[in-house]
């Protein structure tokens, strides 16, 4: 049985201002903790505040508030450890930040291994939860018989974001399926490779930076999600889709195969065009797969998150506070 804690008061830490994956992982964090009935805050800085407890997102990024923190006194410090931060390798600042950290999460098991060995031992997989959003309710396509595909990501080399745009210039021309992609500009050579592909490829559409609000539903009126990464942290987007009841096709990854399962019927190899088109074709003609992609995902992620191996912000809260339960 859990103990009861205090009320504490706890900011999370997310830099930046983009819709990203950081951004959702800590809207979800702070309802978590807010149910648990702590007081929680985000903030891009730690602005020398007190608080009782520090939760950063990203090492790297979020190296001087956990330097600032940690320098400050004796409050506890969690770090989260991203995608950016674990693919290719930990950056001096990210190993620093894990030092000075009292517990460090993860989103899936296999990110563990990435981890310098002496740090494992504070290390806990939190699997992030299943968003639970109006938009993300399955809503009907709003495109007449056109089958929508949506890639949802910022535009960068390790997203490989123009994969499923080239996969659809590989499917036969009776193919109904429109690549719907959003997602800012965040590495310029991807401006040019956007204009050239709207301009050739019929199939495919650039949104632009959608509110999260607005990727939500982009998601629910699709008829297949399809993820493309090089590496993944935790796959915000993917677990959206999954609550939105969206099939799903990905890139082979630690997270993918983490949460979906190795033997998920739904991955191709990164980079693999042909492989993807394949996977786009089957979506389309066949609504079985379609259905064994949803059950299969449905039933991977709920028996992921329910793993035993798995922790939780009550659990590290009774970790670090343990003179605090009444």
């Amino acid at each position: 049985m859990a103990l009861k804690l205090r009320v504490l008061n706890i900011l999370i830490v997310s830099p930046g201002s983009l819709n990203n994956g950081n951004t959702s992982s800590a809207i979800r964090w702070a309802a978590e903790l807010s149910a648990l009935g702590h007081e929680v805050r985000m903030a891009s800085e730690w602005e020398s505040e007190n608080v009782d407890l520090l939760v950063a997102l990203n090492a790297e990024k979020s190296h001087r508030a956990v330097a600032q923190c940690h320098n400050h006194g004796q409050t506890p410090v969690v770090v989260a450890l991203t995608g950016t931060d674990l693919y290719p390798s930990l950056s001096p600042n990210s190993l620093s930040s894990l030092q000075m950290a009292d517990r460090i999460v993860v989103y899936h098991d296999k990110a563990l291994a990435h981890l310098p060995e002496h740090h494992q031992i504070k290390a806990r997989v939190i699997p992030l939860s299943a968003p639970d959003h109006p938009a993300l309710r399955k809503s009907p396509q709003q495109s007449g018989n056109d089958f929508l595909v949506c890639v949802v990501g910022h535009l960068r080399a390790v997203k490989d974001p123009m994969r499923t745009a080239r996969a659809s210039r590989l499917l036969p021309p009776t193919s109904r399926i429109r690549v719907l992609h959003a997602g800012s500009i965040l590495e310029e050579q991807f401006a040019a490779e956007v204009e050239r592909e709207e301009a050739e490829n019929p199939r495919y559409k650039w949104l632009g930076p959608l509110e999260t609000e607005e990727a939500f539903r982009l998601i629910a009126s699709s008829n297949l999600f399809a993820l493309t990464s090089l590496q993944e942290g935790g796959g915000c987007a993917m677990n959206e889709a999954a609550a939105a009841q969206i099939p799903i096709v990905a890139s082979r990854n630690d997270a993918s195969t983490s949460l979906l399962g190795e033997d998920y019927p739904g991955l191709f190899p990164f980079g693999d065009t042909k492989a993807l088109s394949s996977l786009l074709h089957r979506g389309e003609s066949e609504p079985h797969f379609c259905s064994q992609l949803l059950e299969n995902a449905t039933n991977a992620l709920r028996n992921y998150r329910g793993a035993s191996h798995n922790g939780t912000w009550s659990s590290i809260l009774e970790e670090l506070f343990p003179s605090a339960s009444v």
